[in-house]
């Protein structure tokens, strides 16, 4: 398989389904490589703001592919996926079920990151029957509170704020530099990826969910509590930089969750598909 682009790869083929979330019909544009070989399919799930299936999964969709059908979405207001109304933790795991419908998946493995992992580990408590394995990358929903959470309610809060993040999403420099905060080193690539993907739709999701998400009291998502109920074999990957989702997250939920194993990342931040894309795939390959 080639690590080019997901939209030039041959190997890799672009479609869009319409889905119902929330009441409202939505376009979802997806990628999809790879033959069943009588496994279920994997299904990849990018976070929020400053991603999208061509970010996350460039190289690890075509490359999981060689093993199993492999599909990755963009979710609404992200890529090149329909708007939503509004944008929230639950609308998502709406999305996710209404992709896999819509495809007629009835049992597939799941790996998200950041964002996407909170709805992988959501959906696999909400349908345990329905997820065959579950990798979580960096994942949110595994920690109540963060500790840049209540600048981040602050600023949600600010007058015009949500005009300055869509102004920041559409200059090439400034996402470059929000990304270099979260990530170690990301090669150009990498960056020009990131800038492709993003704008003012991704921004609007952003701030809209981080509204949603970012409470007084703490997150609002957190199923700590409930790690203790994920049935599916489940396989955790971390960098050990990463400044947004801090790696002892995973490393406690590893212990909380009946089967799983922890992998943790050296000298990596926010996206070890991207930053070490070698060794996401030979791990996480390995895992499915």
């Amino acid at each position: 398989m080639t690590t080019d682009a997901l939209d030039a790869n041959p190997d890799v083929t672009s479609a869009t389904v319409t889905v119902e979330v929330g009441g409202e019909r939505v376009g979802l544009r997806y990628f999809a490589a790879g033959e069943a070989h009588g496994d279920p399919p994997v299904v990849l799930l990018h976070g929020i703001g400053l991603d999208a299936a061509t970010v996350s999964w460039r190289h690890a969709l075509p490359a999981l592919a060689d093993d199993r059908r492999v599909f990755a979405f963009d979710f609404p207001g992200h890529g090149e996926s329909d708007s939503l109304s509004s944008y929230t933790h639950q609308r998502y795991l709406e999305t996710l079920d209404g992709f896999l419908g819509a495809l007629d998946i009835d049992r597939a493995a799941l790996a998200g990151i950041s964002m996407g992992g909170g709805v992988a580990l959501g959906y696999a408590l909400d349908a345990p029957q329905r997820v065959e394995r579950l990798v979580l990358v960096d994942s949110y929903g595994l920690g109540r509170d963060a500790p840049w959470r209540p600048g981040g309610s602050m600023l949600l809060n600010v007058p015009g704020f949500d005009g300055l993040l869509g102004a920041g999403l559409s200059n090439p420099m400034a996402v470059a530099a929000s990304l270099g905060g979260i990530a170690v080193d990301p090669s150009p690539g990498f960056v020009a990826d990131v800038q492709r993907a993003v704008g003012p739709a991704a921004a609007r999701a952003l701030g809209e969910w981080q509204r949603d998400e970012f409470r007084a009291d703490g997150l609002k998502t957190c199923y700590l509590d409930r790690l203790g109920e994920v049935e599916p074999p489940t396989l955790l990957v971390h960098g050990r930089d990463d400044p947004i989702f801090p790696v002892h997250w995973s490393e406690r939920a590893t212990r909380r969750i009946p089967d799983a194993r922890f992998v943790a990342f050296e000298e990596c931040g926010h996206w070890p598909p991207r930053e070490y894309p070698e060794k996401f795939e030979r791990v996480v390959g390995r895992f499915l």
